[in-house]
């Protein structure tokens, strides 16, 4: 989790999986074959640091069935000690599917203070920068090509028009990197600014090709609230975080968490 949002510490219908041709915002800048599209659609959650293989086992019992983890980036807020390439494997036999998500440089307006925030001089080299490290980080863990790395923006002031085509351009960077490295791209952000900034931008190049939108109206969904054109981010391109700090226990374990409904691609592990 960023900083900003230490706060919130991120909170099945079933899993499928589909080829990811024809969304050609995830897969056209790369090789021309790209492993098919593992898409998850059902109840997800996350939290700051990912749990150990005893809660995720614990927590398995069908009312989730995908959670994010923060694969890195030197704005992630808590340290990962459970999160290894023997954590995955072992999570994902269990049956959990995974969203793998990095906290990226920060846009230059933002109110508050980042270890990294991008400028309008650098964000095409540090989202390529980021970018690298973000697909460096998701293969140590065994997260494998075609796999999507989802970049998390926090809210900023979109109508500074520097400040929001800055964050473009570092988005933008970022996700070309991503997509010659064989990986798709997602985004994480709110549908009052950074998600708003990619959902309504005017030039569509290199934009992410899935968005997970933080709306917190506690409706898990993926339409019926969806803010902007109906046929953007489809088919199973959406992502609705809908619910913060809900402390819920299973077993012995007790974890606040973000809920979210899923409807996109999760890691190809194994």
């Amino acid at each position: 989790m960023s900083k900003k949002r230490r706060y919130a510490a991120w909170g099945v219908a079933g899993a499928v999986v589909v080829a990811g041709a024809g969304i050609a915002a995830q897969t056209s800048t790369a090789a021309t074959t790209w492993p098919a599209q593992k898409t998850f659609t059902g109840r997800a959650f996350d939290t700051c640091a990912a749990p150990s293989t005893s809660a995720m086992k614990a927590w398995h019992t069908g009312f989730y069935g995908a959670a994010a983890v923060y694969v890195g980036g030197r704005n992630r807020g808590c340290a990962q000690p459970d999160l290894t390439a023997s954590w995955v494997k072992s999570v994902t036999a269990t049956g959990w599917k995974l969203i793998p998500l990095y906290v990226g440089a920060q846009p230059p307006c933002q109110s508050g203070s980042s270890p990294e925030k991008l400028t309008p001089s650098t964000a095409t080299s540090l989202g390529a920068k980021d970018g690298a490290d973000a697909v460096a980080r998701a293969a140590a863990l065994g997260m494998k090509k075609g796999s999507p790395v989802y970049l998390d923006m926090e809210p900023y002031d979109t109508t500074n028009t520097s400040c929001n085509d800055a964050v473009l351009k570092y988005v933008r960077s970022f996700g070309k990197t991503l997509h010659a490295k064989t990986y798709r791209t997602g985004y994480y952000g709110f549908t009052s600014s950074s998600a708003k900034a990619v959902a309504t931008a005017k030039d569509r190049t290199d934009l992410p090709g899935n968005l997970w939108y933080a709306l917190w109206d506690k409706k898990n969904t993926t339409t019926s609230d969806w803010p902007w054109g109906k046929t953007q981010y489809t088919p199973h391109s959406r992502a609705h975080q809908y619910m913060v700090n809900s402390k819920e226990k299973r077993g012995s374990y007790t974890i606040t968490v973000d809920r979210d409904a899923w409807d996109a691609p999760v890691a190809i592990t194994g």
